[in-house]
């Protein structure tokens, strides 16, 4: 079986850094980023990755204007997306939730969690 790829959208550079790390290294997942919502989608149409993890909080376009952009196409709508964001009230819940989003990992996170967490939002095996 090939390797699972993962699109990881985020605005903070640490951030990206500390995500691929911990995907590639405990998942062994294959990872590429994006650091804008634009770049983001076009990457998602390019690469058509097997899940996309997805901040909220970025400048110009934000994760949920970018989740309304991917649910329109049909080459990204069915995508399965895991938000990994500061913003986990309940309005923002109920936001992921009209949007099919599968989880939330709220920052702060654990790196040492986080692989098996994205694992079991997506209902996939560690390492498949």
């Amino acid at each position: 079986m090939s390797e699972k790829h993962i699109l990881l959208i985020d605005d903070e550079a640490y951030i990206r850094t500390i995500v691929k790390t911990c995907l590639v290294t405990y998942g062994g997942y294959k990872v590429s980023m994006a650091e804008s919502g634009p770049e983001g989608l076009l990457k998602a149409k390019q690469e058509h990755p097997d899940a996309i993890l997805l901040d909220y909080m970025m400048p110009g376009m934000d994760g949920i204007m970018l989740l309304r952009e991917l649910r329109k196409d049909a080459l990204t709508q069915s995508m399965p997306v895991v938000m990994i964001t500061a913003r986990a009230q309940p309005s923002d819940q109920l936001k992921y939730a009209e949007l099919d989003v599968l989880g939330v990992i709220s920052k702060p996170f654990e790196p040492l969690m986080l692989t098996t967490q994205v694992a079991q939002m997506l209902g996939w095996e560690l390492g498949k």
